[in-house]
C-alpha cells in the first residue's frame, strides 16, 4: 500500500473510531504531540490525552459520518457531517501526519449556513 492509500485509510479510521468513542484506537492514530485547532472559536488543544479528553467530555448525544475524503501521501480533508440530537452541521477536518504516519495535526472548521446575497437568483439553483 503507498503511503497516499494509508493516508485516506487513517482519515476514514480517524472518523469512524471517532463516531464509535473507541478511544484506545483512536488515540493510536495520534502522535503524541497532536496540536488540535478550531480556527472558528480560537481554541488549541496540545497533546494526545487532552485530546482524547476534550471529545470524551464533549456534551450531547452526537454522530459523526465521513461524507468525503481528499488525500495524498502526508495529509488529508474529510468533508464530515456531526449530528447531536435534531441539529446537523457540515464541518470540514484537515489533518496532517508524520513520516510514520500518525496525526500530528487536526484543524477544524464549522461553517454556519447563512443566507445568499439577493441578485444572483438568475445564476444559481436553492437546495
Amino acid at each position: 500500500m503507498d503511503a497516499t492509500e494509508q493516508t485516506r485509510r487513517t482519515a476514514h479510521a480517524y472518523g469512524e473510531l471517532l463516531d464509535m468513542r473507541d478511544w484506545p484506537a483512536w488515540g493510536a492514530l495520534l502522535s503524541d504531540d497532536v496540536v488540535y485547532e478550531l480556527p472558528q472559536t480560537r481554541e488549541r488543544i496540545r497533546g494526545k490525552q487532552a485530546l482524547i479528553q476534550f471529545n470524551v467530555e464533549y456534551p450531547g448525544d452526537w454522530q459523526l459520518t465521513v461524507r468525503r475524503v481528499v488525500a495524498d501521501s502526508r495529509e488529508a480533508a474529510l468533508w464530515v457531517t456531526f449530528d447531536v440530537g435534531d441539529d446537523s452541521h457540515d464541518a470540514l477536518v484537515w489533518l496532517e501526519l508524520t513520516g510514520d504516519g500518525l496525526i500530528s495535526k487536526i484543524t477544524d472548521f464549522w461553517p454556519e449556513p447563512y443566507d445568499a446575497p439577493a441578485g444572483r437568483e438568475h445564476l444559481t439553483d436553492r437546495s
